[in-house]
């Protein structure tokens, strides 16, 4: 298991008894995370299919090929988010993509932007990644707040490049590469 601490929340790797906790978040943000992400079939939102998801996590990890983990509130222990370092190459490449969703009411509170630093650290200090790449919607504030705090340059616009319920959305490209770190 990796564990990272932050002042306003914890990250940690999931395992199969976070699976209820998972469905739920995923089930009660369905359609405010619908905004940017893709609504998904019915048993996505389902303990089974999330007990799965974090298997194939889990297996990734093992790999090194992705690294997911659940944000966690340190009052409560509760999961209200998950990020995740993924799409991982090596040489020449040595770059992976980040990727985060926050619980709606927790939104606004910098939980966020610290859940990105860590992953940020963690990505260029214990993964070795030269280069760190996020997609962004230009719809999506809030994110693009989270990563130009996070000192992640805008480096350009990635044209219809997902469908997202029924529609080609544009992407921002924003990047961070281990030199400015």
């Amino acid at each position: 298991m990796i564990y990272l601490e932050g002042d306003t929340c914890y990250l940690r790797t999931l395992s199969i008894k976070d699976a209820p906790g998972l469905a739920n978040i995923v089930y009660r943000n369905k359609m405010y995370w619908s905004i940017f992400e893709p609504l998904h079939r019915d048993d996505y939102y389902t303990t089974t299919v999330q007990r799965e998801k974090i298997r194939e996590s889990l297996m990734l990890m093992e790999e090194k090929r992705e690294f997911s983990f659940g944000i966690f509130e340190h009052k409560t222990d509760q999961i209200i988010g998950n990020i995740s370092l993924y799409s991982l190459k090596r040489m020449p490449f040595s770059s992976g993509l980040i990727g985060y969703s926050m619980d709606q009411q927790f939104v606004g509170k910098g939980i966020a932007s610290e859940a990105v630093h860590l992953v940020k650290a963690f990505g260029f200090e214990h993964v070795h990644l030269n280069r760190i790449e996020a997609y962004v919607s230009p719809r999506n504030f809030g994110s693009i707040k989270v990563l130009e705090k996070n000192s992640f340059l805008r480096e350009g616009l990635l044209r219809r490049l997902l469908f997202i319920n029924g529609k080609w959305e544009d992407h921002y490209m924003y990047a961070s590469i281990s030199e400015d770190h």
